[in-house]
Parts: structure tokens; sequence; C-alpha cells
């Protein structure tokens, strides 16, 4: 059937049985209905295309929003989907309810929703009327069980005061449904309205602001805490003549106003105002007074909630900066998500600070928790280090001060097996050259990624977190950002949710950051929303209902095509890393054979790759085992694809110059510079004044394989390494 179209013979057959047709095309919006359907909606009785709102105008306001909600669970079940409608006259009075049974059905091309179903009045006596009270006391008890049970639960799982006034303007009672509901509460002397449902919003005036003195019901119910029935009009202007005028304009019949109670307190008033005369008797006074006490504990509840978000949102206000103002040849992005148990903050933080000359400081941190003492150890945390570097320090002062300071903090606590520790990074930019000066204390390495979308870890020095020793040290690691990197910063909470660690929650964020294409705020959102999805609260950035730990990230780009919209032609990028290793710490070792597996992971030519990593195990491995100090590793990626080139130096402080050996068949050392004169297709050693550097380079193969490229003429194939790339030992 579509819409317009006559709707099928068999229509006559049941307007018969007092059975109207009636289809709905959400797509379209409009719904079709035969004469019987028209006359049970209150319309001419005849057959008529309609909009969704001449519907929805005489149905009750949330027996539409009920249809909807019924409407998707019976697609996603399968099933009928059967409601009662209360139909509404132009005045908003109830004229008759009726059942409506269709089969809807959901078109995913359209992304709509379609049903044809039937309409028939239920025949109920009208509440008021003796045959009413008649049919209502023969099941009184049923019924009222059943109403207060779906109204408990209703009010129950109302989370603010909105939701709840909205379930309580719902509310059908057995026999006796109100058409008019106000909830006031009280502010020091005055009577308030918190909410309300039947009356215009501009009739309401007169008692937004009602001093607790007047003679008027609610504020008599507030003042005494007992519940008033007013059964008639003239009753009302009996008891309550200096205010029957202003009720009266509404054309009620009859009221009750009941205590809305807490904990023996009476918080404010509940009205229930009828069209028709209601004698409150003893049953309907006692479903009355029910539902008023879980409108009050429902209210109370929401309030808390409220209360607590407000402060969460002030905590978060407070503790977490604003970024400063825009730092020229800089971008920079940040978020901060809570975790979704207890006041919504935690620990994590970030901040940035102005340094003098142009330079600035980002600090990203995690203190252990995310409850209300995480937070507040932060906030002395942040003020502390943002104290240490305007004084001036270098990066590796901040964070021994920094964890000075915050020992002594914990220490002091009252409860001393309660002890925090922190993690935090700290690196001052330069904005005008692209170099950190950084420290780490126990956090998590930052992340680069490169103009040309590869994202590696940036291993850096460290120490421990602050607070658990006060006198350790924090060695400091200088990163250069080319024209278009971008830094990521992270708390734990981003890589290690959802059951994942952190190898597997970085290649998960790996992915959209190489895949990524947006600027740098879009990036920001889509690492958030990808670990927890869409989001509904705000601080800097959008924060979503539920969080397994607290998130603090920040993005730092130095501008170039990629910080903004990346689908600009890009230059062809040099793609460059930087890692030091110190004579004790020979495991970074590995580290560095990996930042260059990372470096090179689009590099087409499998034994190029290990012959590169190889080579470089041998002169780390060399400065090491034959000097004693520490080595400089920096190597870079070059060119357009196909023909690029790879360039690896290694520095030291040592005096000696490399020389070739001729070690003998079975010597374990002497090799290096064998290995590199074979391997590579340039290299050399430099002498550096204080020191000296060596360095190779390979050039990518047109074929995976082929041997060394055409970019500086013929060279050595590149010779087997080992596919781990195992550190090598062979002295140069």
């Amino acid at each position: 059937m579509r819409t317009g179209e006559p709707l099928p013979e068999v229509g006559d057959v049941l307007a018969a049985l007092a059975t109207g047709l009636w289809h709905w095309d959400t797509a379209a919006g409009e719904v079709t209905v035969d004469a019987e359907a028209a006359r049970l909606l209150g319309l001419p009785a005849r057959q008529a295309l309609l909009t969704e709102a001449q519907v929805r105008a005489r149905l009750h306001p949330v027996d539409w929003n009920e249809i909807t909600g019924v409407v998707q669970l019976a697609v996603a079940e399968g099933t009928l989907a059967e409601v009662r409608i209360r139909i509404m006259d132009e005045h908003g009075h109830i004229v008759r309810v009726v059942r409506s049974r269709s089969k809807p059905s959901f078109d995913p091309v359209r992304k709509a929703y379609e049903l044809t179903g039937t309409l028939q009045e239920v025949t109920e006596p009208r509440p008021g009327t003796p045959a009413g009270r008649s049919a209502v006391t023969g099941d009184w008890r049923r019924s009222r069980e059943a109403f207060l049970l779906d109204a408990g639960r209703a009010l129950a799982e109302a989370r603010s005061t909105e939701e709840v006034l909205r379930v309580a303007a719902g509310l059908s009672m057995p026999g006796f449904s109100p058409d008019g509901l106000a909830v006031f509460g009280v502010s020091g002397d005055h009577l308030t309205v918190i909410g309300h449902h039947g009356q215009p919003e501009n009739e309401v005036n007169p008692f937004v602001d009602m001093a607790l003195s007047t003679d008027y019901p609610a504020a008599e119910v507030v003042r005494t805490g007992r519940a008033v029935y007013l059964s008639s009009p003239e009753q009302y202007r009996s008891r309550y003549p200096m205010t029957w005028s202003l009720a009266e304009r509404f054309g009620r019949r009859s009221w009750a106003y009941l205590p809305l109670t807490v904990a023996g307190r009476t918080m404010g008033a509940w009205l229930a105002a009828f069209a028709y005369p209601v004698a409150f008797t003893p049953d309907e006074r006692s479903v009355l007074t029910t539902v008023a006490r879980m409108l009050a504990q429902a209210l109370s509840r929401a309030g808390a909630a409220e209360t607590q978000r407000e402060l969460a949102e002030g905590l978060q206000r407070t503790m977490l900066p604003v970024l400063g103002p825009e730092i020229p040849g800089m971008d920079v992005a940040a978020r901060y998500v809570p975790t979704g148990g207890g006041l919504q903050v935690g620990g994590d933080w970030y901040d940035m600070i102005t340094l003098p000359g142009g330079r600035f400081a980002l600090v990203i941190g995690d203190v252990q928790g995310h409850d209300v003492r995480a937070a507040g150890l932060m906030g002395q945390l942040r003020i502390a280090l943002r104290a240490y570097a305007a004084e001036g320090h270098r990066p590796d002062a901040v964070l021994s001060r920094a964890s000075h300071f915050f020992h002594g903090l914990t220490q002091s606590e009252d409860d001393p097996g309660d002890m925090r520790f922190a993690t935090c990074y700290y690196a001052e930019v330069d904005p005008t050259t692209g170099t950190l000066e950084s420290a780490r204390a126990g956090h998590l390495d930052p992340v680069v990624r490169m103009a040309d979308g590869t994202a590696l870890i940036l291993a850096t020095a460290g120490g421990l977190p602050l607070g658990i020793d006060p006198d350790s040290d924090y060695p400091t690691t200088r990163l250069v950002l080319e024209p278009g990197d971008t830094l990521m910063m992270c708390t734990d909470g981003l890589v290690e949710t959802g059951g994942h660690d952190l190898q597997t929650g970085w290649h998960r964020l790996r992915v959209i950051l190489e895949e990524y294409n947006g600027g740098l705020e879009e990036l920001a959102d889509a690492l958030v929303q990808a670990v927890h999805g869409p989001s509904s609260h705000h601080t800097v950035g959008p924060l979503s209902d539920r969080r397994e730990d607290d998130i603090a990230l920040l993005l730092l780009c130095r501008q170039g095509d990629d910080c903004g919209d990346s689908t600009m032609p890009r230059a062809a990028p040099v793609r460059r890393t930087m890692l030091s290793v110190a004579q004790a710490e020979p495991a970074r070792i590995a580290t560095a054979r990996q930042h260059l597996r990372d470096l090179l992971h689009d590099w087409p030519g499998e034994e190029q790759r290990d012959a590169a990593v190889l080579l470089l195990s041998e002169m780390l491995t060399n400065v090491l085992v034959h000097t004693d100090t520490d080595a400089l590793l920096v190597a870079e990626v070059a060119g357009e694809p196909g023909e690029r080139r790879i360039r690896v130096e290694v520095t030291d402080h040592g005096d000696d110059l490399p020389h070739k050996r001729r070690p003998g068949e079975m010597a374990s050392s002497g090799r290096g510079l064998m290995l590199i004169e074979l391997l590579a297709d340039a290299w050399g050693v430099d002498p550096r004044g204080k020191g000296k550097s060596i360095w190779y380079e390979l050039y990518e193969s047109p074929v995976p394989g082929d041997g060394p490229g055409p970019a500086d003429g013929p060279g050595p194939t590149p010779g087997p390494g080992p596919s781990d790339g195992t550190d090598g030992s062979g002295a140069a």
C-alpha cells in the first residue's frame, strides 16, 4: 500500500465493527485514515490524508511518545505493536481512549518506519461518573498495585528533574487521572514553581514567587506538612477566598495538594487538578499520597545528582585550563574525559604554561585514582608545576622539585595507608625551531605523527613517578618537530581501555593517527570517540557518559600542510627520529632498532630494512663497547616514494676514530666497518671537534630486493641481515 492510495475494501467490514484503519509513513510524514479512524480521532468521518502534526494534535503528548517507542521495539522483536491512546479535543480534554494494533516495518534504504493498523475504542466508563467508580471499585486493588508498580519504576529510572516531571505528567491513575499537574518548591520563605503540565506557560507567573504566608493551598501544605483536598470550586472558594481568582480561570473542578516530604522535611508540594468532580475517597487519597512520596524521593535523587554534576563540572572548569592564545607556528588541541563513576572527576590533567622568550610548556599527567582526593591532589600538583616552571627551571629540575613536593604532600595525609603517586610528562617548546626539551616521570612516551602520516612512539628518558622517591632524577630528552609533524601526549585511559593493554591499545590508536585526514581538533575528537564512542558531556572537548578510566589528551602540531585539511597536496616530507643511548642503558639498543623499523614501515625492500637495522646495531654496540660515552642516533628518510634515501648517523664523544680490522676466521668481533662497506650504498666517518659520527645511507630499490637505487650510482648489493634486527657486536 502506498501513501495516499485508497485503503483496502476490508475497511468497510471493519467499520461495521467500529474499527478504523490507519497507515503511517514516517519518511513522508503522512498518515492515511479511513472514515471510522477519522471519527475516532475526533475528525470528520471521511477518509483523509493527514500530516503527522495533525494527528499528533489529537493525541495525548505522552501517548505519542509511547507510540514511537512501541513501534521501534516491535520492529526489533518482530512482534505486533499494541498501545492505548488518549484522544484529545481542541481544548486539551480527553474525549475517548482507543487501542491501536499494527504490524510495523523498517525500510533500511529510506531509514523510515511504515505501519498499517487498526483503531478501536476502549469502552471504559468516564472517570468521575458513578459507572466509572463502580467499574474501578470492582478491580481497584489490582489496578492500584499495577499502577503504583509502573509509576515507581518510571520515577526510579528518571535521572533529572526534567525527566521526573515528564514522568509525573504521564501518570494515568486508575479511575481518576488528573489533567493538570504542578510541582512547587521552596526558596527561602517563598514558594516557587519547579515544573507544571496542563497550564499555559504565562498563566503560572503569579505562582512563581509566592510568599509562604500567602493564603494558598500549596503554601499551606508546605507550612503544615499536611495534604489539602478540595472536591469542588465552592469548597475552594470558601476555604481560600484570597487566591480563588488565581485558580478559577483554569476551569478545574477538583484539586489535591500533597506535601513532598523527604527524611521528615517538606521540600515542596504537588498539585493534581481534575476537570471533573472527585470525592477523594480513602482509596484515592492513598494512591495520591503514595505517588507524592515516590515523586518526592525521585525529585530528591534528581536534585542530588544535578548538584553532583554541577560540582563535577565546576571542579573541571576550575582545574582544567583553557588553552592560551594562539602560538605562531603551532596548533594545540586538548581533551579531558572523566571516568563514568562517582563525581566524574579524577586525577588526569593537562596544562599549558607560557614561558619567557615566546616559549611555552606542555604538561600532562595522572594522579593515581579517579576520585575527589585524586582531583584535589592533582590541583595542588598542577599549581606547583606551574610555579616551578615560572621560576625558570629546566624540565628535569621542574619534575625533581615536583616529586619532592608531591612526596611531602602525600606523606602529610591523615591516612598513611592511602599513599598516592603521579605520572607526568613535561615538555618545553620553542615554536620557532620546533625543538622540545622534555622530562618524563613514569608516564607514557609521547607519539609523533609525521607529515607523511607515519606515527612513531618516541622513546624518551625518564624517572620514577612523582612522589615515590623525593630525590629522583629526571633526565631530559631533546626532540625536534618538523613542519607538519604532530606530537600526541595522553594518559593511559586513552590506551588501556576496552580490554586493551599498552601494545594493542597503541596499535588501535596508530591506525587512527595514520589514516585520519581532518584537522587537529577533529583528530582529537576522533581519538576519543574511537575509544569510547559518541559523547554527551563537554569541557574543552566532547565527553561521554560511561568511562573505564580518566583521559587527558594533548596534540601539538608544528604548522604545515598536515595541521589543516590534509586533502591539500603535500610536498615530499622528511621523516626523522632521534634517540640517545646511554652507557648504562644498553637495552635501549632494542628500542633504537624498533624506531628504525617503524621509520621504514613502508620501505619496499625487506632485505634493505634488515640491513639497515643490522648496521644500526653494529654502530650503537661499538660506541658502548669501545668508548665510555653515550651515543646519539639520528635517522631520516627523505625523497619521493621510489627514490627515497635512508640516512642513519650515530654520534659519540670518543676520541678514537674507527678503522677497518682483519679479524681471523674464529674472531667474534672486528667486522663492523666491513659490514657497513658491504651493505651500505654510502658511508663515512666525520670528526665532530669533540667526538665523531659514523653514518651510512641506503637508497630505495625500484623493486624490493634489487639492491641500491640510482641516486649515487652503483653500489654493493645489500647482503642478508637477521630479520629480528639482532644487536651485533663486531668492533669497528
